[in-house]
């Protein structure tokens, strides 16, 4: 274990708090997935690239985790503040495909960006379909105390529990604002844990339930899976700050209700100890969001030649809680930045590790790099002490490995399994293969070394034209970019 105690920012208190387990040694994680009905975007991401840092350095600093992410595939509506459509049975009606299949294809597709942006897999993936029956039982448990019912579900009375709406900071006389007027609701604030089925209608996932066949509302679903498979209290509840507002107010009412638990001034009554949420990534021209056709996924990146860790290396250039903006040429510094880093271990490739053994100069580097990730994930930070052990000279290749591999682990960046060949990721719209270009240079290199000069730019504008860019005097050494 290393030195520095690991301090983390609880969105429920709005402090930076010393990390102390509720099990000795443990580390309990729960994180707000996606909802499986279209591709995520890279904003979404983003919240897996952070979620991903805090569980690494958890087991960095000698925590056994236990990391649960969920599978939303129902329940989730059009509107996050609790009104509109399901947005599984929308799209499922959208496409005339089956919800199920429509759930699964996405869900493979949300794995593939888990899997190219290097985020180790979680302990456990709870589908939300796989929990209904424990959903009946929770809303059960807590229905005669804390609920009501009408016409279209059973509602949670936000009144029955101390402090709701802390996390958001958001509690007005008038209630929130953007929660859906229901006739019937006692508060503005009330959110409906179980959805019946209208008069009429037939959903394609709908159950029984002692409310009238239907289906549970989304907030519901990660009070439940939360609790189920890591128990009341946990460690930490994270995801992405738009849930801070209402999605995890609501789920706090819900442990406190299940729990039987007091006021919020203990953040353990909230089910969970430590809150974290993620700021948003910003893009300008409004392509973040779902509903703009060619919207910014991590796809649509590789399509243009970017390598995904370039965008994960983009994510921990900024502090998880800082507002990040994206922007092409951003994500090209971040590629650039990352070509030098895999040069920078191309050395070190066949030279085996030293763990135990020790060398004075990655000391001081070592130290800030710890410090660094113990300040709530100073990835900035962190990231400038692993370009720092990378410069160091003359000592043992297996130490310096050692360090390398060590900081790696926690920023996620895979650097001794990425080659120069691996970042140089052919864009979509290109036609030329890479054999044709390195003959073409192949050519010019014999006509600059016969100073027949014109010959040479001529083979250069021929390359341009195809969108090759050759890079004379580049300090990387890397000759061409398409």
């Amino acid at each position: 274990m290393t030195d520095a105690p690991l301090k983390l920012f609880n969105s429920l208190t709005r402090s930076l708090e010393v990390f102390e387990p509720i099990h000795a040694g443990e580390a309990r994680v729960y994180t707000c997935g996606p909802t499986v009905y279209n591709y995520p975007h890279i904003g979404n991401m983003r919240a897996y690239v952070f979620a991903d840092v805090l569980g690494r350095t958890l087991s960095w600093k000698g925590y056994k985790l236990t990391h649960v992410i969920n599978i939303t595939d129902v329940g989730h509506l059009t509107d996050d503040a609790d009104a509109g459509e399901d947005k599984m049975e929308k799209m499922a009606a959208e496409r005339a495909q089956s919800i199920w299949d429509i759930a699964e294809h996405y869900k493979q597709a949300y794995w593939a960006d888990v899997r190219a942006l290097n985020i180790r897999e979680p302990a456990q993936w709870t589908v939300a379909t796989d929990f209904v029956p424990q959903m009946v039982e929770f809303a059960k448990g807590i229905a005669d105390k804390h609920c009501y019912e009408l016409g279209s579900g059973l509602y949670f009375d936000v009144s029955t529990v101390a402090d709701y709406g802390r996390l958001a900071r958001a509690v007005t006389e008038d209630g929130e604002g953007r929660i859906e007027s229901v006739e019937g609701k006692r508060n503005a604030a009330d959110f409906a844990i179980w959805r019946k089925t209208p008069a009429g209608e037939t959903r394609q996932m709908e159950w029984d339930s002692p409310w009238g066949k239907g289906a549970p509302g989304w907030h519901l679903e990660c009070s439940v899976m939360s609790g189920a498979v890591l128990g009341f209290p946990f460690d930490i509840h994270t995801g992405g700050i738009d849930h801070r507002e209402i999605h995890h107010p609501n789920e706090i009412a819900q442990n406190q209700a299940h729990c039987c638990t007091n006021g919020l001034d203990d953040p353990k009554n909230s089910g969970a100890r430590i809150w974290m949420h993620n700021n948003f990534l910003v893009e300008r021209s409004g392509k973040m969001s779902k509903s703009s056709g060619e919207f910014l996924r991590l796809q649509l990146l590789i399509d243009k030649g970017y390598h995904p860790l370039a965008y994960r290396l983009m994510c921990l250039q900024a502090h998880y809680r800082s507002e990040l903006e994206f922007s092409w040429e951003g994500l090209g510094a971040a590629l650039t930045r990352l070509k030098r880093m895999v040069m920078g271990v191309g050395p070190l490739a066949d030279v085996p590790p030293q763990p135990e053994a020790e060398h004075p100069k990655f000391a001081p580097v070592l130290a800030k790099f710890d410090e660094a990730m113990a300040d709530d994930l100073n990835t900035p930070i962190a990231l400038t002490a692993l370009e720092e052990a990378l410069a160091v000279k003359k000592v043992d290749g297996g130490i310096k490995r050692a360090v390398i591999e060590d900081m790696d682990a926690v920023l996620g960046l895979g650097l001794f399994n990425l080659t120069r060949a691996d970042l140089r990721i052919r864009p979509k719209s290109a036609t030329i293969t890479e054999a044709e270009i390195e003959t073409a240079l192949a050519r010019r290199k014999e006509a600059r070394a016969a100073k027949d000069f014109a010959a040479s730019d001529a083979i250069r504008d021929e390359l341009a034209a195809q969108g090759v860019e050759v890079m004379d005097g580049d300090p990387l050494g890397w000759e061409w970019r398409l």
